[in-house]
């Protein structure tokens, strides 16, 4: 029976397979001179290159928008207990 490549692109689409060590994962995520996205060492597609400064800009914006979203959720509750929750009549012409 042929083996079955465990690392290698589909559609370029990096892939990877092979047992990850904690070398190759820590070097994986810390490329300076890279670009912002790199090959994931296990798995498959990209990961974010946390020795490019781009990252971390997107990594700020993810965090704020998490952030707005959670603060947001926690203001629905609290106007959701005013007690408008009777039936609406629409009227349509």
């Amino acid at each position: 029976m042929v083996d079955k490549p465990k690392q290698g692109e589909i559609l370029g689409i990096p892939y990877n397979f092979e047992r990850p060590s904690i070398g190759r994962m820590l070097a994986s995520y810390w490329k300076p001179g890279e670009k912002m996205l790199v090959k994931k060492p296990f798995g498959i597609g990209y990961t974010l290159n946390l020795a490019n400064w781009r990252s971390w800009v997107a990594l700020a914006v993810v965090g704020g928008l998490l952030w707005q979203e959670q603060k947001s959720r926690s203001g629905e509750d609290v106007e959701a207990d005013d007690g408008d929750d009777g039936p609406v009549e629409v009227i349509v012409d």
